[in-house]
């Protein structure tokens, strides 16, 4: 299993006023202290690939929220040039709590765009359906999976919220699915999201996201669906959290969930 970490697990998030921000150094060695071997690159800035080498970690991808459905943008010259790319079809606003509806001529400019930067960039790029982004529901993930040949990321948390069963997707799909984001959700909380009671940033800061196996995600359902599949690339251990200040304890979260796929590994 080719495990990875990821900045939004300490609070680290591009979105302005999200919460209090680690420094790049605390977050590098406490994913060393637990072992990790590799991580995300986390907002635009925060990780450079040599600091990144400096702590014996590798690079696993970087979470790109790119406008889509603008047919007057061009998403293409502004993508990074190295790496995998974990594209989010971005609303071009800050922030995940509200979003448009697109109407057929965006979902055309989307799904099009889509396509050309996997002609341009091959395997390099997949798609993360994300919450607060044009493709969050299951009616939009099945759409992009209908009307474009863009592989996704399989982020089990988003998913979730948005609608979809990623165990039923991954049954689905699998051969669609090129990276994974490994997420546990409160389902009671997810559902107040999804019915438009409690906005997005809320719920993340109420816990909507738990340590991995204390959730309602059948975490050990989806990796034994990939593994089943042959999927082989990375798994990004993904807890989006909103920190109060230094004193707070992001890695003891990272922790537990680590021990839980130590045990699920072990017992596959």
């Amino acid at each position: 299993m080719k495990l990875a970490g990821a900045p939004i697990s300490w609070g680290v998030c591009e979105v302005p006023g999200w919460g209090h921000q680690l420094p790049p150094d605390r977050v590098l060695s406490e994913m060393r202290e637990l072992g990790l071997t590799a991580t995300e690159l986390g907002p635009q800035g925060f990780l450079t690939p040599g600091l990144i080498e400096r702590y014996g970690l590798r690079l696993a991808g970087a979470f790109v929220p790119v406008v889509l459905h603008d047919p007057g943008h061009d998403p293409l010259p502004g993508l990074p040039e190295d790496g995998l790319l974990v594209l989010a079809a971005a609303t071009g606003d800050d922030g995940y709590d509200t979003r448009p509806e697109l109407d057929a001529a965006g979902w055309a400019t989307l799904l099009g765009n889509l396509d050309r930067i996997v002609a341009a960039l091959g395997p390099r790029s997949v798609l993360h359906p994300h919450v607060g982004t044009m493709v969050e529901t299951r009616a939009e993930v099945e759409r992009v999976l209908e009307g474009s040949s863009v592989p996704l990321c399989l982020d089990t948390g988003h998913l979730l919220v948005g609608g979809t069963d990623p165990a039923a997707l991954v049954e689905a799909a699998a051969s669609r699915i090129a990276h994974v984001h490994l997420k546990d959700v409160d389902a009671r909380l997810a559902a107040q999201v999804a019915a438009g009671t409690l906005p997005y940033t809320r719920a993340v800061r109420e816990g909507v996201y738990r340590p991995l196996g204390q959730g309602d995600v059948d975490i050990e359902a989806i990796i034994t669906g990939l593994t089943r599949s042959g999927y082989d690339g990375w798994y990004v251990m993904e807890q989006d959290v909103i920190l109060s200040g230094p004193d707070d304890r992001p890695i003891e979260d990272v922790r537990r969930s680590l021990a839980y796929l130590n045990g699920v590994m072990g017992a596959g």
